[in-house]
């Protein structure tokens, strides 16, 4: 939740502030997709359905990277703000990735 709060200030700051109107679209939408998924896989039908929704969460985190990365290699952040950011969701693929490497591997062994 408080990553997607960032997303929305940081779009809203994007369009406001920047006058950028296209990417600050697509960051909002996979930024906040990816708690969006998180919070739908508590209330998964089965192991399989938890496992997809993470990975779905993970496919958005990536594209948030990717989106972060163009916005600062065109100029609309800072380094500072990239940095900062792209360290919180770099820490989001971290754990979703632990979290479905373990899935994998309990699966496996049942």
């Amino acid at each position: 939740m408080n990553f997607a709060i960032r997303i929305v200030k940081l779009y809203t700051y994007l369009r406001d502030t920047k006058n950028e109107h296209v990417l600050s679209k697509q960051i909002l939408r996979s930024g906040t997709s990816i708690g969006a998924n998180t919070r739908e896989s508590k209330n998964a039908q089965s192991k399989k359905d938890f496992m997809n929704k993470l990975n779905i969460a993970l496919k958005e985190a990536d594209e948030t990277e990717y989106w972060l990365e163009l916005l600062y290699r065109t100029d609309y952040l800072t380094k500072e703000e990239y940095t900062s950011i792209n360290n919180d969701n770099r820490e989001i693929i971290k754990i979703l990735t632990t979290i479905i490497k373990k899935l994998k591997i309990d699966t496996c062994s049942e």
